[in-house]
């Protein structure tokens, strides 16, 4: 599952990069959160990648909500982390997935696609740059 992670980080950070810096459409999500249309393809492309090899697990995601399944393990994503800065073409966001097992963090990926930088932490195994 830790590379299963950490490639589809990268390639949703591949869609933040190709629209970073182009016209998109920005919508609030409450008084002060803002959502990108990014955001939504961001997280279309995670959540696809999870139903396809996961179907069973759940996913808690920023935008879509929960998918419930029956399951110990839950995804938990944020496809824009850092979506005001995106918005604002400042190059300071990233991708962000965790998974969780029977209510415990167990895996955690944060990809910087601007500077090519990805974070992984595993229970078990530490956490790499």
């Amino acid at each position: 599952m830790r590379n299963f992670a950490i490639n589809t980080a990268i390639e949703a950070g591949k869609i933040l990069q190709d629209y970073f810096g182009r016209k998109f459409t920005v919508s609030h999500k409450g008084q002060i959160d803002l959502v990108t249309e990014v955001d939504l393809l961001s997280e279309k492309y995670i959540k696809e990648q999870i139903a396809s090899h996961y179907p069973k697990h759940q996913i808690l995601a920023e935008e879509g909500g929960f998918t419930a399944a029956a399951s110990d393990y839950r995804w938990i994503v944020d496809p824009l982390d850092g979506t005001t800065n995106y918005a604002h073409g400042y190059p300071i966001f990233c991708v962000s997935i965790a998974l969780e097992q029977a209510g415990k963090l167990v895996l955690g990926v944060v990809y910087d696609p601007t500077r090519d930088e990805l974070f992984v932490a595993e229970v078990g195994t530490g956490a790499t740059l």
